[in-house]
């Protein structure tokens, strides 16, 4: 094999399809980027038996073949090259990378040996735009479960009816459910339970004009977009539901800034840990949303904030890092902070045109 490519595709390509070679497989080959050169492309492949990601771009060819070199070694070394054009050849077990006044020689692996790219046969296909599809991961996936004893809670379940694309994540003690319009209808409905990490991943791409495009079949689900295609495992089971929790039956309702909410809790909370939560004490006759940290053998502190309040007077205390998780998503600077009551879920929406809506369980104080 024999191509040249230039540096900064090529950079940009391996920094995508790294993300599904293994570090911890006994199998070495899976560690490994599987180079094909082919006419006037290349195309780089990675898996690690549950995900596989392929990415072409365009190179010059001057001998097609084949070659496994090591994925992170490779991407480093490419990462720190001019951007110029990158020479690379190979023999049976070396590759030779050279590019201006600089030269790399690899031991490579067998290309036989490297797994085939999964060929799916796709049940549902649906695009949606890529920054569309990117805000409301980034919105969801921070509520994704860390516990893999409970594989469903670590992915976002992704449900499109009509013209609505819906995304909801849960770690059972806070739901995050984002919503939006499409401009079209999608000619067939859409749902999935995906795994949020990958999903991640995803929105870490670079934004264009291009859509995603997300077919499924029974096990698997295939994402494309732009020249990348990622083939990763559904997660199997049954999604909470989640619409039971969810109640307009609120007894107090509080209107105020998210980023004066945002400031005051982080201020607040300085003298707050885990173990201490931040208590809110809402007064509705005054109009005030007070917000109380007790440490013991260290202090407290509190902070009131001027809101618009409707309903009963409620005191409550919430995990602080939850709330900000919560407020950090939400793009509008008006919200409502909705209570049922005592000892019962909390729930911040935005206002405005934004559908977006976090609810959190809270804790005693």
């Amino acid at each position: 094999m024999k191509i040249n490519v230039n540096q900064s595709e090529l950079s940009r390509a391996l920094g995508t399809v790294i993300k599904g070679s293994s570090t911890r497989s006994t199998l070495s080959i899976l560690s490994g980027i599987l180079i094909q050169a082919r006419e006037s492309e290349i195309v780089l492949q990675s898996t690690n038996l549950e995900l596989s990601i392929r990415v072409v771009l365009p190179a010059l060819i001057e001998e097609e073949g084949d070659t496994v070199v090591p994925a992170k070694l490779f991407l480093d070394i490419v990462k720190n090259l001019p951007d110029m054009a990158v020479s690379i050849s190979t023999n049976e077990s070396t590759a030779t990378i050279f590019c201006n006044n600089t030269t790399y020689s690899l031991k490579t692996l067998n290309p036989l040996d490297f797994p085939l790219f999964p060929e799916v046969d796709a049940d549902q296909e649906v695009s949606f735009p890529f920054n569309t599809f990117a805000t409301m991961i980034k919105s969801t996936a921070k509520t994704v479960s860390r516990d893999e004893s409970h594989p469903i809670l670590t992915g976002i379940l992704i449900s499109q009816s009509g013209n609505t694309l819906k995304m909801v994540a849960t770690d059972s003690y806070r739901l995050a459910v984002a919503e939006i319009t499409l401009d079209s209808i999608p000619a067939r409905e859409f749902e999935a339970v995906i795994a949020g990490s990958f999903l991640q991943d995803i929105t870490a791409l670079p934004s264009s004009d291009e859509p995603i495009v997300l077919a499924l079949n029974e096990n698997q689900i295939v994402i494309t977009y732009d020249n990348a295609t990622f083939i990763n495992r559904r997660i199997e089971g049954v999604f909470p539901n989640y619409k039971q929790l969810l109640s307009n039956a609120y007894t107090t309702k509080v209107q105020l800034s998210r980023s004066e909410l945002i400031d005051a809790i982080r201020r607040v909370s300085l003298l707050s840990n885990k173990v201490s939560p931040v208590q809110i004490s809402v007064d509705a006759d005054a109009g005030i949303l007070t917000l109380i940290s007790n440490s013991q053998d260290v202090g407290n502190a509190q902070e009131s904030l001027v809101c618009s309040i409707e309903g009963e007077s409620v005191d409550i205390a919430f995990n602080y890092s939850f709330m900000l998780d919560g407020l950090s998503s939400i793009q509008s600077e008006d919200i409502t902070f909705n209570f049922l009551g005592a000892m019962k879920p909390g729930v911040i929406e935005a206002d405005g045109e934004e559908k977006f809506l976090y609810l959190i369980m809270p804790v005693r104080f």
